[in-house]
């Protein structure tokens, strides 16, 4: 027979939520590192001097303990103000290697974009609840970080 919802066991249940948002930026692929013959050979088009554009859809995973009194991991609320203040505020209708300082001097793939909103997501939420951030640049071209 199955356990009603509210035994002990249901208590210890661990639930994800994911919340999607979208925006939109430009960037430039360019390693510093590379001279300008070694960027296009790497990058091609990407490295347009000019840059391209994107519209992102970002997917952010928060994985614990699902409360047994108010029946949620977190708030969604809470998730949503995080996600405006760490993607949308600095990143939205932006150049990504002019407007974000963190991009100064780190090509701003969509590896490192993962990772840039990965280490401000662990650091806006409560810890150790981040799980995943997911990055599509494209419709065929995804990017997952699991901050590892």
């Amino acid at each position: 027979m199955a356990e009603s919802s509210g035994s002990n066991k249901a208590a210890g249940r661990v639930g994800y939520i994911t919340r999607v948002q979208s925006f939109s930026a430009c960037h430039r692929l360019h390693s510093l590192h590379l001279s300008d013959e070694e960027n296009k050979e790497v990058y091609g088009k990407c490295n347009n001097p000019y840059g391209h554009g994107h519209n992102y859809k970002v997917e952010v995973t928060v994985r614990g303990k699902i409360d047994p009194v108010t029946g949620m991991v977190m708030n969604l609320t809470d998730l949503k103000r995080c996600i405006e203040e760490v993607i949308m505020i600095p990143l939205d209708h932006k150049n990504l290697d002019k407007d974000v300082p963190y991009f100064a001097n780190v090509v701003s793939t969509t590896e490192n974009l993962a990772v840039y909103i990965w280490d401000n997501m662990a650091k806006a939420l409560p810890a150790s609840l981040l799980y995943e951030i997911r990055v599509h640049e494209t419709d065929k071209n995804i990017v997952v970080y699991r901050g590892e």
